[in-house]
């Protein structure tokens, strides 16, 4: 029989993980049919615990009517393969440079490898997931960044015909990184900048982009000057002022891309901190950073 003391505590514990539920509802009704653009990279992918966490974020949402589509990136992964073949990876201005054995790798890490691996992850919970690529229905058609680059591609044109088909279906987009040409030729492309153009496109409510930082900071690794929230104007200023770091440099250009677009509202997260997407959506407090059009609507 159970005792007087150990049913209080069950009680409390119920009561605890009711509240939790009513507060969440507010926000359960405001996002239920909106669509959500999510971009996380590779390394959050390489932490086991993480994207099993992350995973069941996802699938919690989707379970209660929110349209996600995911975009990955894969650095970390793909110049790990580069490196056991041989080949050492190289950047100009924060993109890498990638010849045609390098797109081959990229392409093998990324949509071989990864994409298959996030899509099992979450058809664990319900085969609700669907792998897909930029190629695929001519999602990110590109053109050349620059020679000296090679095949970095350039986003001219976004054909979101088959995400959104996909979504009414009722599956999960899952998008690896790549683009194509005029003729059919892929590309790598930055997951950040493909993440915030395709949240404008498609009309999203939000962009959260995880990352390996707990937010935007004023001055990068002084945990103090966390910013919780900040305009798209004030953002841009940071930009031009110099201050943001090169790898948070296309961050911040895919979010003002989405804001740009229409998109109300962008966040950096923590993808590290467990259950970060759904801290960020079903708390009043939130976490990371919050960015927002410079119009209040």
């Amino acid at each position: 029989m159970m005792t007087v003391d150990k049913r209080n505590r069950v009680t409390a514990d119920t009561q605890a993980k009711a509240g939790i539920l009513i507060e969440a509802l507010p926000f359960l009704k405001n996002f239920g049919g909106k669509r959500l653009v999510i971009k996380v990279g590779g390394e959050l992918l390489d932490n086991e615990e993480a994207s099993a966490s992350f995973a069941q974020d996802l699938i919690l949402l989707k379970s209660v009517g929110i349209q996600i589509v995911l975009l990955h990136g894969g650095g970390p992964q793909i110049s790990r393969a580069m490196e056991k073949l041989g080949k050492k990876p190289e950047f100009k201005n924060g993109l890498r440079v990638t010849d045609q054995e390098t797109m081959k790798i990229m392409s093998m890490v990324l949509l071989g490898d990864l994409n298959r691996k996030l899509v099992s992850l979450l058809n664990v919970h319900g085969p609700k997931s669907v792998g897909l690529s930029g190629a695929d229905g001519n999602l990110f058609s590109v053109e050349q960044e620059s020679p000296e680059l090679g095949f970095v591609g350039k986003l001219k044109n976004i054909n979101t015909d088959l995400v959104i088909k996909t979504l009414e279906n009722g599956y999960m987009p899952v998008i690896g990184s790549v683009g194509v040409d005029d003729q059919g030729q892929a590309y790598n492309i930055n997951v950040d900048l493909a993440a915030g153009n395709l949240a404008a496109a498609l009309g999203a409510e939000k962009l959260l982009v995880l990352s390996n930082v707990e937010g935007l900071y004023e001055t990068f690794g002084d945990e103090n000057s966390l910013i919780p929230e900040i305009k798209a104007k004030g953002l841009k200023k940071m930009k031009e002022s110099g201050s943001l770091t090169a790898g948070m440099i296309p961050k911040v250009d895919g979010i003002l891309a989405a804001l740009d677009g229409g998109v109300k509202r962008a966040h950096i997260l923590d993808g590290r901190v467990e259950h970060a997407v759904l801290l960020e959506i079903f708390t009043p407090e939130g976490i990371g950073t919050m960015i927002f059009r410079d119009r209040s609507d």
